[in-house]
């Protein structure tokens, strides 16, 4: 994406910014994961020390953000404009401190691509279901730390197949209200992420 508020850097400074910070997945990087994380990145904009917060995909780069996906961030104050795909490599995932993908899919890609991120990649689904189990950061405790406590039990089994309990739902080719539909309920998980892992005081 263009520089500005809510807005990703552009493809070729992607690395850097998955760099010790947030990397979201999705299948082409036009849609899903771009909207999370142009939510993300506002709900954390105040977090100290900062987080950055970056977006690629399974499938070749080089495409913008669906026109239909941009309309309905707009509504958000995020700016998909500039938003340029991108393929996710392994570096991205071996150097990012947390990989968000948005269906299993993505998340088997992610950790055959890079078995060593296993321990910190998550569906956004399964990170908010395990880290509510967990409970919230705690004072003093660090997001590796609680990413640890959240990751603890899990077995990698649990990648196979699809399930709508770890999926958002892909509006790609459907009506104007999938896509507002995804977008809500992006919106609803990144909120209730922040709230667990960057709450002020955590």
């Amino acid at each position: 994406m263009a520089d500005g508020p809510g807005a990703e850097r552009s493809p070729q400074n992607g690395a850097e910014q998955g760099s010790r910070g947030i990397l979201v997945l999705c299948t082409a990087n036009v849609c899903r994961s771009p909207a999370a994380a142009a939510l993300l990145r506002r709900r954390l904009a105040g977090a100290r020390p900062a987080v950055p917060v970056s977006s690629a995909g399974l499938l070749p780069g080089g495409s913008p953000a669906l026109p239909e996906m941009r309309a309905v961030m707009d509504g958000y104050g995020a700016d998909l404009t500039g938003h340029v795909s991108r393929t996710v490599a392994a570096p991205d995932l071996a150097g990012a401190a947390l990989v968000i993908a948005m269906a299993r899919e993505h998340l088997r890609h992610a950790v055959v691509l890079a078995p060593e991120c296993w321990p910190v990649a998550f569906t956004l689904k399964e990170l908010l279901r395990r880290g509510e189990r967990a409970g919230p950061r705690r004072p003093a405790e660090t997001v590796p730390g609680w990413l640890a406590r959240v990751h603890e039990g899990r077995e990698k089994r649990a990648l196979l197949g699809a399930s709508p309990e770890d999926d958002v739902p892909d509006p790609a080719g459907g009506p104007p209200e999938g896509y507002a539909a995804t977008a809500g309920l992006l919106d609803r998980l990144t909120a209730r992420l922040a709230g667990l892992c960057w709450a002020p005081g955590g």
